[in-house]
C-alpha cells in the first residue's frame, strides 16, 4: 500500500469569504535574508503586486529582514493561500536570483489568523507597527515614521500622529504576543 506524506499544517488554515486575516510568515530559519534596503524594497513592490492581483485590502503591514506581518481582508478565503504562494515564490525566486543562489528555500510556512472583532484588529494593527521597535529596528514607537517597511507612514500622513497615539491608548498591546 501505497501512502503519501503530506504535512498537515496546524493549525489549520480556515479561508472564510469576506475575512480579516493577521499574516505572519518567517524566513527559513529565520535567516535575516532581506537584510539590505534595496531587497526590502523589492519585497514591498512584490507584496503590492500580489495584493493587487487578488484584490485584497492591506490595513496594515510591516516588512523585516527575516519575517513579516499583514492585517489584510480578501474576498475569496480559497485566493489567500493563493496570494501567499505568490507572494512567497516571487520573493524566493527575487532574492535567489540576487545572492546568486540555486533553489534556496526562503520562506518556512505562513500562519493566518481570523480577526474576531474590532479589538482584536486594532491590537494587532498596532502590533504591526510597533513591530519595528519590538525587533531593535527603530528605537521607540516615535520613530517608527522613519521605517519605510511598514505601514505606519501611510497612516501618519492619512489620519495624522493624535489619531495613532489614540490606537495606541485605546487598543494597548502591552504583554500581547503572536506566535512566530
Amino acid at each position: 500500500m501505497l501512502t503519501k506524506n503530506i504535512t498537515i499544517h496546524r493549525p489549520p488554515h480556515i479561508y472564510l469569504d469576506e475575512n480579516i486575516y493577521f499574516i505572519t510568515a518567517h524566513t527559513f530559519y529565520k535567516k535575516p535574508l532581506f537584510n539590505t534596503e534595496e531587497k526590502l524594497r523589492s519585497f514591498a513592490s512584490l507584496l503590492q503586486k500580489a495584493v493587487n492581483r487578488y484584490y485584497i485590502d492591506l490595513y496594515a503591514w510591516v516588512l523585516l529582514e527575516n519575517h513579516y506581518h499583514l492585517l489584510l481582508k480578501i474576498s475569496k478565503g480559497n485566493d489567500l493561500v493563493k496570494f501567499i504562494r505568490k507572494l512567497h515564490s516571487d520573493t524566493a525566486i527575487y532574492l535567489n536570483r540576487v545572492d546568486k543562489v540555486s533553489r534556496r528555500r526562503v520562506w518556512y510556512q505562513y500562519w493566518d489568523k481570523c480577526i474576531r472583532n474590532e479589538t482584536d484588529f486594532w491590537k494587532h494593527f498596532n502590533y504591526i507597527h510597533h513591530n519595528p521597535v519590538k525587533h531593535g529596528n527603530i528605537k521607540n514607537q516615535d520613530l517608527v515614521k522613519n521605517y519605510k517597511f511598514c505601514s505606519y507612514r501611510q497612516w501618519l500622513k492619512r489620519k495624522g500622529k493624535k489619531w495613532l497615539i489614540s490606537c495606541f491608548e485605546l487598543y494597548s498591546i502591552i504583554d500581547f504576543t503572536v506566535p512566530e
